[in-house]
């Protein structure tokens, strides 16, 4: 571990000297590259300076401590030599979860598809409040948000809704939400106040670049119509709305949150994008279904991950047995705890997994 942090340092301080050269803005596609490299290698690089730092205090420590006979300093330097030995503890933990093997896919934004699935008009209720954690979510974290499609129903739920995140990071928090999700409670529309179990899905994908895809013309049809449902003011009047179909894989997308055709075609195409990385991403984690097994947030869409108790006013993530009682709060995009301790458990999988191969 400490032969690849030597590396790692050397690379750095490589990055910083090139950084500080003169011109090297010119190349704005090394620059961005260069900055890119530097921003994953700086949490590494401050947490194994630190450690070094760290390691010099114990050694000071124990050498003074030998010829030191003054005993409130000798005091002194123990508190001093113990708090450092307990940092090194807690660093050499830090620095394991750092040199983890990153998803190349955690930097980019998202593109999440929400869909009712068992409960009829309840699950479309459910849908849509669960679109609108993700909207407050997103908020929160100062991410925006764009709706690409949304079919709604009648007593303000939704049978489906697909949208775009994008903010830093976006794909490393939110892959943690793709799978079934339940819901538990009295539906408004039930007299007998029994309660209902529905459920939903949520598939979340990583914005794909035209470099990751390559679309070929000829395997796509794409045609306009006008926009049906609550467009605002124009948006019923033009053909503004767009769908793509592909042939190859028989996918169907369509778009028509935008006035403009052109700006409805270019969210249509990011979706379809968006599906064929992730139809490529679901067979590279077939091809590791081990890993993929033990692993928190795999994407599977099956997986039920979520119970939304309303009765109770509580939530359960099965994957990692958490259990919260702050269902109000949850909803209205509270979830930072559930993702934080999936991430950890996440983390602490792949350590295992790695201790166990090495």
């Amino acid at each position: 571990m400490f032969d690849k942090l030597e590396d790692l340092l050397a690379r750095f301080e490589e990055i910083m000297n090139e950084l500080n050269e003169p011109g090297v803005a010119e190349n704005q596609r090394r620059f961005k590259q260069l900055m890119k490299e530097q921003s994953d290698l700086t949490p590494i690089v401050e947490a194994y300076r630190e450690y070094k730092k760290c390691n010099e205090t114990v050694e000071d420590s124990v050498a003074m401590l030998e010829t030191e006979s003054d005993e409130e300093m000798r005091e002194m330097l123990k508190d001093e030599l113990n708090d450092a030995k307990k940092r090194i503890e807690e660093l050499e933990n830090e620095l394991k979860i750092l040199l983890l093997p990153k998803d190349p896919n955690d930097d980019k934004n998202v593109i999440v598809e929400i869909r009712a699935g068992a409960g009829g008009d309840e699950a479309a209720l459910f849908a849509a409040e669960i679109y609108r954690m993700y909207v407050h979510y997103a908020e929160s974290r100062h991410w925006k948000v764009e709706t690409i499609e949304a079919e709604e129903i009648g007593i303000g739920g939704m049978k489906s809704v697909t949208f775009m995140i994008t903010g830093q990071g976006a794909y490393s928090i939110m892959k943690y939400e793709s799978g079934v999700h339940r819901v538990q409670r009295v539906p408004e529309t039930e007299s007998g106040g029994r309660i209902h179990t529905s459920t939903i899905t949520v598939a979340v994908m990583p914005e794909a670049e035209e470099v990751d895809v390559q679309i070929d013309e000829k395997d796509i049809r794409i045609d306009v119509m006008r926009a049906s449902g609550n467009g605002g003011q124009c948006v019923n009047t033009t053909d503004s709305a767009v769908r793509l179909t592909h042939y190859p894989t028989g996918i169907v997308v369509y778009s028509q949150t935008e006035k403009s055709q052109l700006q409805n075609k270019a969210k249509a195409f990011a979706l379809l994008r968006a599906k064929l990385y992730d139809i490529e991403c679901q067979k590279a984690h077939d091809a590791e279904a081990e890993a993929r097994r033990s692993q928190i947030g795999s994407g599977d869409r099956s997986e039920k991950i979520r119970t939304y108790n309303f009765p109770q006013g509580r939530v359960t993530d099965h994957r990692i047995n958490l259990t919260l009682y702050k269902l109000d709060k949850v909803m209205d995009g509270d979830i930072q705890e559930i993702i934080d301790a999936c991430i950890a458990a996440d983390q602490a999988a792949k350590l295992s997994r790695m201790q166990n191969a090495g």
